[in-house]
């Protein structure tokens, strides 16, 4: 089944099923930094962790995501991403090839890190590993990013990934903030992963160089 429990090992980062016992250490890698959280919905109490990992679990069930549990190489918890926004299309007939083995598309999402792994080799491989197996087992047609439109460290982070810009969604959803949210979105289509797997490696090469 394509929400099936995955998990991916690579040499900075672990991704792992998303679990009700992951809430505590979640937490803990929240708070050791809230800075870069302002425009992200970020639980700042257990009972909000706890609730958040609830909410993840209920749409695995549903077959709506697919959520993960983040550790660095030492296997402490930095934080959560999950596959989400899964789409199977329904077709008047013979779909197009190449024909997935799995979703049509999928959104990467709910991503968050403690501040101390943003921007580094753990980020850029959990991104490598998500894609792969998105483009190459799956065989998505599209990986789909969004964010809120004012946040800028977001954006540029989702264009180093080699995504596209597709445009902004006006008054698309409640913020973090109390506001209402634009969101801009971003997207990669299975031609554009060749170049954008390249990219990645390239990063994570230079970054294991410093």
């Amino acid at each position: 089944m394509t929400n099936a429990p995955l998990t991916f090992t690579g040499e900075h980062v672990r991704l792992e099923p998303l679990a009700h016992e992951h809430a505590p250490g979640l937490l803990v890698a929240a708070d050791a930094s809230r800075a870069t959280f302002g425009l992200q919905l970020v639980p700042a109490d257990l009972k909000g962790m706890h609730a958040f990992v609830a909410s993840a679990l209920d749409e695995q069930v549903r077959g709506e995501s697919i959520p993960f549990v983040v550790r660095d190489a030492a296997g402490t918890v930095v934080g959560s991403t999950r596959f989400m926004a899964i789409e199977r299309w329904q077709w008047p007939g013979a779909p197009p090839a190449p024909v997935p083995a799995g979703p049509d598309v999928v959104e990467i999402g709910y991503t968050w890190y403690a501040e101390r792994v943003q921007r580094t080799a753990l980020n850029t491989e959990a991104k490598l590993l998500l894609c792969t197996h998105a483009f190459e087992v799956w065989r998505v047609r599209r990986v789909t990013w969004k964010t809120d439109a004012r946040n800028e460290r977001s954006r540029t982070a989702i264009l180093r990934l080699g995504a596209r810009f597709d445009g902004i969604l006006r008054a698309h959803k409640p913020a973090a903030d109390g506001g209402v949210r634009d969101s801009a979105y971003y997207s990669m289509l299975a031609s554009e992963w060749p170049a954008a797997r390249l990219g990645l490696l390239e990063k994570l090469n230079r970054t294991q160089l410093r």
